[in-house]
């Protein structure tokens, strides 16, 4: 029998991002309420963190709450609706519910149902997933629109004894609207996983050990110098094939926004890619703490609100945690 020849949907060569929006707790948390259970000071976590304040969620928010404004925000910088979105990609490890996925909810809520909608789990490194897919499946035309939202309450998993991450985390989400575009303006995605260290930033037990052994509420933990020295010395060389993937060079980049896991670790990275002076670095830590998947977008979304980057502008971005995984992108700001 002669088969037919099956036919493959085709998309736009380019995409960008259209739209920008973010949300954060509404509380504002100074270092001085956190240091008494952790025997330290306001100014340890400034000089090893950087961070003054972190912003955290009331109790009667929750992370889908986070998900839901910052779509709404990123749809009305994109003049959109949710009917225009055709796939909601959720970023988060702090959806308590294994299914329904919290994309599809969030979808609904914001009117784009029937969109496709799904969640990933690639922690810090989530919000450069997802990007990452919404202009594979935009440019290999199974949507148009895609929206890609990372949000967290990193709160929920905080041991207020901890010293290793609990002081550093905050809450929020941020969205972007990623669609068609005449020029390039997402390059291409370096991402990668190294599950070998899977154990220097982790939960502290399993779902099954609260169930079945009375564990106890699970919450995170890092192994401090490990992260340190990985983030450092093994993530600038993935933003510097971030770079030369996407055919520029450090003078053409205009900002910078990694992770917002910690200044130091951000100074260091300026210092290994050799950015000059003239590019703007993201900084939202000092005030919003760390947000996982959150954090790369809230960072963009201030930078644009306040002016310090022009719409157009060229931005390095990296997104690395637990996992431990990585992603990096240069990407054309909305």
């Amino acid at each position: 029998m002669t088969r037919p020849t099956l036919t493959q949907a085709t998309g736009p060569a380019h995409t960008r991002i259209l739209g920008i929006g973010g949300v954060r707790g509404e509380r504002v948390v100074p270092n001085d309420d956190l240091v008494g259970p952790i025997d330290s000071s306001d100014e340890w976590i400034r000089q090893r963190t950087g961070i003054v304040t972190r912003r955290r969620a009331g109790a009667d928010t929750d992370v889908l709450d986070l998900a839901e404004g910052a779509a709404r925000a990123a749809l009305d910088h994109a003049g959109l609706t949710g009917a225009d979105i055709d796939v909601v990609i959720l970023s988060t490890v702090t959806y308590f519910h294994q299914t329904p996925a919290g994309a599809a909810i969030v979808a609904d809520r914001i009117g784009a149902t029937p969109a496709a909608a799904f969640d990933i789990s690639a922690a810090c490194a989530g919000y450069c997933y997802g990007i990452g897919q919404a202009d594979a499946l935009v440019r290999a035309g199974t949507a148009r629109h895609v929206l890609v939202i990372g949000a967290e309450k990193m709160s929920e998993f905080v041991d207020p004894t901890d010293r290793t991450i609990s002081f550093l985390l905050g809450d929020g989400a941020g969205a972007v609207v990623v669609g068609p575009s005449d020029t390039p303006g997402i390059g291409p995605t370096v991402w990668g996983s190294d599950g070998g260290q899977a154990q220097a930033i982790r939960q502290t037990h399993s779902w099954l050990a609260t169930r079945d052994e009375g564990a106890g509420w699970p919450t995170l933990r890092q192994e401090g110098q490990s992260v340190f020295k990985w983030a450092v010395w093994q993530m600038a060389p993935v933003a510097q094939k971030a770079m030369d993937a996407a055919g520029v060079r450090p003078e053409d980049i205009e900002a910078f926004v990694p992770h917002q896991a910690n200044m130091r670790i951000i100074d260091q990275m300026i210092k290994q890619l050799k950015l000059p002076d003239s590019v703007v670095v993201g900084r939202d830590i000092a005030e919003t703490g760390n947000t996982s998947a959150a954090s790369i977008p809230l960072a963009t979304e201030r930078l644009l609100r306040e002016g310090q980057v022009p719409s157009g502008a060229l931005a390095l971005q990296i997104g690395f945690g637990a996992g431990l995984v990585y992603a990096a992108q240069v990407v054309v700001l909305p």
